[in-house]
């Protein structure tokens, strides 16, 4: 054993696990059918045996990866229209012993949202797909928004019909808006209006005693758990009202790529301190792929000011009006998380929802508050030219994210940070051997370049290599202190914080999966 790396270790116990927790009956499991069957419309509840369960399941689904005739299935899937139907679901859940995972948009990194990692858990889904409103309230210049809703529809109602207004919240369109506001919400305009928590200022949540509650009724402390603390711990989130921000009728976008030959690597290097110090209305982002740097921008202004910025700042990349692309920010936000580049009319971008069940993905995330030298940059492009590479996301932070408290939300990577770092590596079929012991090593590797003591890591950036909630034997609550494994690299300080507002409102456990906050129950420490 004390050969093993430490993922494989927390594989084993993880496996262990799954032998020790407590294990609803078959028995339980349909009386649990059938207490949903009494409170809520039978249309809404897919039992497995149901004609249309798999097409339920997958229809969110974005890694096939977790969608194998070994992935352990939810007994039934709820999708309910009401808030009533998810109280029901809690109700029944706790009375049968039948824990519930809730599912947004489904872009869980891990799949957490609708499956489990153990292959003897008994639980239902509670799928949010119908949960999906948006009401913008012009006037206050706020919007309540469904937990199932996609931020690509977030977009697109609030800005449609005013180009003047927008949102912060993250790059890809599919991404559901409850796992998305859970865990803090990146994106590219948080250098100038925060990251999507920031913008929250109340909530709609069903708690482990089936209770609807709004900001009010759940209190200070539970408010700011949901607000960043990860998905799955604290309850049902079922909608969000957000603050709306303004930005000017158009913006301004480029995507200019620089190979090692046109010097990717200096100007990379120079990157790093330029990219968080520059004006919080312009997000200049890279992307590391092959062997070249793609640089991604959107400034909320002119195509004149943001040629006069990049004179004055970063004249390495030669950024000229050529370079240009002048649009709205709604248009903007339909562009290619990847490479900027259109895809199709704004509605078919942003208000597509179709599963994706070709590419196989694997993530991880690092944060970097020390620029990394030139010449660990050279050895980290030799990683793109092996077997196996996938890419690197390098999104600055800095302008507003500097002016947060590390403890004012769940997620604390805000005064220092330089940038956030996204590993993707992509396969399909049964060739994701090369690409995920490449994302292993490469990850390895770059443990010498970021941060240290905890090494950070963001949670809307899934990864169960990091840790798992170990084996369950006294009481079916996990631990406190198994979780810091994964909690105070996700959440750092703020972990202890979350485990004390888990013990307050679901002592219990009930919202439990393999990455929940554990409640910090009497003797933790």
């Amino acid at each position: 054993m004390a050969m093993l790396k430490g993922s494989a270790i927390a594989f084993l116990v993880s496996c262990v696990s799954c032998y020790l927790i407590s294990v609803p009956s078959l028995a339980s499991s349909d009386e649990f059918l059938q207490c949903l069957r009494e409170k809520i419309p039978s249309e809404l509840v897919y039992a497995q045996s149901s004609s249309n369960f798999t097409d339920v399941l997958v229809s969110s689904i974005k890694n096939p990866k977790f969608f194998t005739n070994a992935t352990v299935k939810p007994v039934c899937i709820v999708t309910p229209s009401d808030a009533s139907h998810v109280q029901a679901a809690v109700l029944c859940g706790r009375k049968l012993n039948v824990r519930l995972r809730v599912r947004s948009g489904g872009h869980d990194y891990e799949g957490l949202s609708y499956r489990s990692a153990c292959p003897y858990e008994v639980f239902g889904v509670v799928d949010l797909a119908k949960l999906r409103a948006v009401s913008v309230n012009q006037s206050e210049s706020t919007a309540w928004v469904g937990s199932g809703a996609t931020i690509g529809e977030l977009y697109y109602a609030i800005a449609k019909n005013n180009s003047q207004v927008a949102f912060p919240a993250g790059e890809c369109p599919t991404i559901g808006v409850g796992g998305h506001f859970s865990g803090g919400g990146v994106g590219m305009i948080m250098r100038k209006h925060g990251l999507s928590i920031d913008k929250v200022v109340d909530a709609k949540l069903v708690n482990a005693n089936g209770e609807l509650l709004d900001r009010a009724g759940m209190g200070e402390d539970l408010f700011w758990a949901i607000r960043g603390g990860g998905g799955g711990s604290f309850g049902v989130v079922l909608s969000w009202k957000v603050q709306l921000v303004q930005v000017p009728p158009t913006v301004t976008v480029f995507s200019i790529g620089k190979t090692l030959e046109q010097g990717a690597i200096d100007i990379l290097t120079k990157w790093q301190d330029v990219g968080p110090s520059l004006p919080s209305d312009l997000n200049l982002k890279v992307k590391v792929q092959g062997q070249e740097a793609l640089f991604m921008a959107l400034y909320l202004g002119t195509c004149s000011s943001l040629v006069s910025t990049m004179d004055e700042q970063f004249p390495e990349l030669n950024m000229t009006s050529t370079d240009c692309r002048t649009m709205t920010w709604l248009e903007s936000a339909a562009l290619s998380f990847t490479d900027m580049s259109s895809t199709g009319t704004v509605e078919d971008a942003l208000l597509s929802r179709a599963p994706s069940m070709s590419i196989f993905t694997k993530g991880k995330s690092d944060y970097v508050r020390r620029a990394i030298s030139k010449d660990a940059w050279k050895s980290i492009f030799s990683w793109f030219a092996m077997n196996g590479s996938g890419l690197i996301m390098l999104e600055p932070h800095g302008g507003f994210m500097d002016t947060v408290p590390a403890a004012a939300t769940p997620y604390p990577h805000r005064c220092g940070v330089l940038y956030v770092i996204q590993y993707i590596v992509f396969w399909q079929g049964d060739g994701g051997a090369p690409a995920t012991t490449w994302l292993a090593k490469f990850y390895d590797f770059m443990g010498h370049h970021v941060s240290k003591k905890p090494r950070q890591a963001y949670v809307n950036f899934r990864d169960l290599d990091i840790g798992q909630n170990p084996a369950v034997v006294d009481g079916n609550v996990s631990t406190f202190e198994s979780g810091k494994a994964w909690g105070e690299r996700y959440f750092m300080d703020n972990y202890h914080r979350l485990a004390s507002v888990k013990a307050a409102v679901d002592p219990t456990d009930y919202f439990r999966n393999e990455q929940s906050v554990p409640p910090l129950l009497h003797g933790s420490k």
